[in-house]
């Protein structure tokens, strides 16, 4: 049985600017159209952010706060309730809670796209207490603590929406949660505002970023240019190629050494050896010890010390900028992504 609606969070955007403010609620136009119903898609790869160092310009782009968790899709089906990871994997046990909100939607059938993500004590979503719900990288337990941040609607009633533009999508979306309702499943509100006034408020609520979106674009799949994230600091996966030892470091880890994807190639791009704790360094210890290897699988220059390891682990790494020569500037180590999001390895354009 699911918990009773939660308790209103502190707004992560306060009153103090009223150009910060959701959208207006408009209900849908009532007079659908008689079409034949369209085949539910069994699953949909989702439309990705891409990475931008300001926001757009215009009036037709909005705007949403970035949310830090796992992305998913809750289908709600003839058969039930299905959730998806981005890579597909079925993770409905995982989340009870959002599973039985799901149940509840007024609604037929319907697939959302959205975050599960869990909250602090100031309403900010923090990646390392949705892991620690889970029970850590790899864990198997469910977190009733994780909500879903639903931002979008691909499938409704019968209706395939992938081609309908954005605001039509967000006013079905609005009929199903509603704006300011504070149950497992929540409405990622659009807010009105000039991006560079809005991203700054964010990043000094320590947020870590927003998104724009174009608000008459269809919804496609991969980073097609339609959605951008802007961040106030930069994070991205990257692959553990190795590490180099130290004595004086947590776990005997002096510094990761991390590679990005440019093609279906692995490509060096230097090391990470801040942001470790004695049980971060221990658990990422073990994980590497089990994966160790003869040779490195890319090139990493001459290191001393060194040990390589298969490429199989995925780390989140918080940067600053980029060195000329392709190098992370100001790294430090967040934490280790589970093996289903491998697709959010760092590209290399």
């Amino acid at each position: 049985m699911t918990k009773p609606p939660r308790k209103h969070s502190k707004p992560l955007l306060g009153e103090a600017d009223a150009l910060l403010r959701s959208r207006p609620r408009r209900r849908r136009d009532p007079h659908q159209p008689n079409l034949p119903l369209d085949p539910m898609p069994d699953r949909i790869e989702p439309c990705l952010a891409l990475p931008k160092a300001r926001p757009p310009k215009g009036d037709d782009w909005v705007y949403e706060i970035k949310w830090d968790g796992y992305r998913l899709a809750v289908h709600v089906e003839p058969t039930g309730i299905r959730i998806l990871t981005r890579g597909g994997h079925d993770w409905t046990d995982r989340f009870p809670a959002i599973k039985q909100a799901a149940l509840w939607l007024p609604v037929g059938t319907a697939i959302l796209d959205g975050e599960a993500v869990v909250l602090d004590e100031q309403g900010r979503s923090d990646f390392g207490l949705l892991q620690q719900s889970l029970g850590g990288r790899g864990g198997k337990k469910s977190s009733s603590d994780a909500i879903f941040m639903a931002f979008d609607l691909l499938y409704f009633d019968g209706y395939d929406l992938r081609k309908s533009k954005l605001d039509e999508r967000r006013r079905l979306l609005e009929d199903l949660v509603p704006a300011g309702e504070q149950g497992d499943i929540r409405l990622s509100e659009q807010i009105e505002a000039d991006g560079d006034q809005l991203l700054a408020s964010a990043c000094e609520l320590d947020l870590e970023g927003i998104i724009a979106k174009q608000l008459r674009a269809p919804y496609r799949s991969g980073r097609g240019g339609e959605w951008l994230k802007i961040k106030c600091i930069q994070s991205d996966g990257f692959v553990i190629v190795g590490y180099e030892k130290s004595t004086a470091s947590f776990g005997g880890i002096g510094r990761l050494l991390l590679a990005a994807r440019k093609g279906s190639d692995l490509v060096y791009v230097g090391g990470v050896g801040t942001g470790f704790n004695e049980r971060s360094a221990a658990e990422l210890r073990e994980q590497m010890e089990k994966l160790i290897i003869g040779k490195a699988a890319v090139n990493t220059g001459r290191k001393r010390n060194a040990v390589f390891v298969d490429p199989k682990l995925v780390a989140e790494i918080e940067y600053r900028a980029w060195t000329h020569d392709g190098k992370l500037r100001h790294a430090s180590y967040k934490g280790l992504r589970e093996e289903q999001d491998e697709s959010m390895v760092y590209d290399i354009e």
